[in-house]
Order: C-alpha cells, then sequence, then structure tokens
C-alpha cells in the first residue's frame, strides 16, 4: 500500500504543563521539521492553550504525535482526551502511558513479569518516615523519586541515613507518593522499543555522565552532559538479554509505538530495571534517534514510522 505523507493532517503536540515544558518544546521544533520535510501537512499545538485544544478537536486532523513529556502528556492524561475525540496518536495507550508514568506501579507490573528492578518502598504523604526500617531493608546508600515525574525532575540521593528523611520531604514537593529505591552501582543503559504488533528492540545505548555522577536532568539536556555509546560495549549475551527485557517491560506494561527502558548493569553482570518511558525525548542530544540511527533509520524516517505506526499502516 503506498502512503503518500502529504495526504495526511498532523496535530504535532508540544509544551504542556509538566516540568519538561521545554525539553517538549525543543523536542517539538525537531520533529516539525522532519515531518514537513517528509511532505506531512503540520500544526504545532501546545495542550497548555485552551484555543490550540479547541484547534485540535476542531481541526480535521488525521493523527496526533505528541512530544508532551511528563505529566498531563505523558501519564495517559492527553491519551484519554486524544481516545474521546477519537484521533489516533504516537506512543502507547491510557493504561500503559499513566502505569509507566508512575514508578511504584511500574515497579509492581515488572516484579508481576518477572522484570528485575531494585527493591524499594512507597510512601504516601502522611505516611510516618521510618528511617530505620528504610535502612534495615535497602541500606542508608538510596534513591528518593517522585513517583510521577519525569527526566529526574524531583530525585534525590541519599548517602547516609541522615539525608533520608530531608530527601523525601523535598520528593514529595514534587508529588503525593514517593518511592524509595534501593540505590544499585554499575553502568547506566538504555534500550529503545520499536513497532505495534511485532516489536524491534534497538541497540543498547550505554549512557555516561559527563558532568555529574548519575544521569540527572543537566547530564539529559544540556550540550555535552552525557555522552552515549551505541552499540554499547557489552557482551553480545548479556546485551541480548537486557533486549529482551526491555521487549519484556515494555508488553508487560502495554505499550504500544516505542518505549525506552533504562537499566543499571553491576560488576557481576546483574542488571536491573529502573524506569520505562512511553513518550522518549526527540531533541538533538536524545537517546532514541541515536539507536535509531544505530540500525540506519534517519531522524525524518523515524518520525515519518511513528505517524504510521499510530495510523496503524
Amino acid at each position: 500500500m503506498d502512503f503518500n505523507p502529504s495526504e495526511y493532517r498532523v496535530a504535532l503536540l508540544a509544551g504542556g504543563r509538566s516540568g519538561e515544558r521545554e525539553v517538549s518544546l525543543t523536542s517539538g521544533k525537531g520533529v516539525f521539521g522532519a515531518l514537513e520535510a517528509e511532505g506531512f501537512q503540520v500544526t504545532m499545538l501546545d495542550p497548555a492553550s485552551s484555543d490550540d485544544l479547541k484547534t485540535l478537536v476542531d481541526g480535521g486532523f488525521d493523527v496526533a504525535f505528541l512530544v508532551t513529556h511528563g505529566r498531563y502528556g505523558e501519564d495517559g492524561v492527553l491519551q484519554g482526551f486524544l481516545e474521546l475525540i477519537g484521533l489516533p496518536y504516537t506512543g502507547s495507550g491510557v493504561l500503559a502511558s499513566a502505569l509507566a508514568m508512575n514508578k511504584s506501579k511500574a515497579k509492581d507490573t515488572y516484579t508481576t513479569a518477572g522484570v528485575p528492578t531494585p527493591p524499594s518502598i512507597t510512601l504516601v504523604k502522611g505516611d510516618e518516615v521510618d528511617v530505620e526500617a528504610i535502612v534495615a531493608a535497602m541500606g542508608e546508600h538510596v534513591v528518593i523519586k517522585a513517583a510521577n515525574e519525569g527526566s529526574t525532575i524531583g530525585i534525590y540521593m541519599a548517602e547516609t541515613a541522615e539525608e533520608i528523611a530531608p530527601g523525601i520531604a523535598s520528593a514529595f514537593e514534587h508529588d503525593d507518593t514517593v518511592v524509595v529505591e534501593k540505590f544499585v552501582a554499575g553502568r547506566e543503559f538504555t534500550i529503545a522499543i520499536f513497532g505495534n504488533d511485532e516489536v524491534q528492540a534497538f541497540p543498547v545505548i550505554e549512557i555516561i555522565p559527563q558532568k555529574n555522577t548519575f544521569y540527572d536532568y543537566e547530564s539529559k539536556y544540556a550540550p555535552g552532559g552525557s555522552k552515549h555509546v551505541c552499540p554499547a560495549e557489552l557482551e553480545e549475551e548479556l546485551a541480548a538479554r537486557m533486549q529482551q527485557t526491555a521487549i519484556r517491560a515494555h508488553h508487560a506494561l502495554g505499550c504500544r509505538g516505542v518505549s525506552r527502558t533504562d537499566f543499571i548493569v553491576e560488576e557481576s553482570g546483574d542488571f536491573w530495571v529502573l524506569e520505562t518511558n512511553t513518550l522518549p525525548g526527540m531533541t538533538p542530544t536524545s537517546l532514541l534517534p541515536d539507536a535509531a540511527r544505530a540500525v540506519g533509520i534517519s531522524y525524518n524516517e523515524l518520525c515519518k514510522t511513528m505517524v504510521k505506526n499510530a495510523l496503524g499502516l
């Protein structure tokens, strides 16, 4: 079946109300240029604007391309709106988006599916914080995460028992639910999964932070913040097992179209899944375009295929 991009009107959704708004807008600029170059009729809309939402409903679009990272864009809220108005969209559906965005629920899903993830406890605002119990279960070195933020917003490292309670208090400033996770030392990797019914695991990428000790917001988005090695320098058997695990995480959460799962690999070769992103970044420094290029898929082709997947073509 011939596919003529010029026949399709694309609503490119970027911006939104989350702490990742600026990153989303940067992703949007890149995708806008790629889709226009491929011949699509593209209109860029900001879900934070009520006028733009009216245009989305009334504009006669064929498909929505989402680069709305974080709350209200990646967590199932916008996906539900698009379901309501009957507009196909890129990425995962309502439930998968909500599950993946909530770090506590995602870890429960991983555990049920046999996907290895570091031990953790979940706290809800108002819970008593028992630092002694946390240390007994996971040690003093823990990672404290706001459950529903992305791009390492609301994440705090505690290396001593004294730092745990303040870190939890800080995370609660971002969310009513907080995950306290055992710190695992190791190398950081990520794997993108691409496709609908038949999925493809892209090559493993190693992420080497250049400015800070872990892959935080600055490392992700600042120029020179991190180095990406793709394909990663890993034994083939280990890389293949990680790719299969990324596919398992993708399916367990119910993802479609695309996802990107982050890993920590210990010196022993044991690996752990940290989280799965359902709308990976599409900025010039983002990991998904890097992985696609490694298998011969250009940025423009990646964007075009994402639209075709959203349309079920």
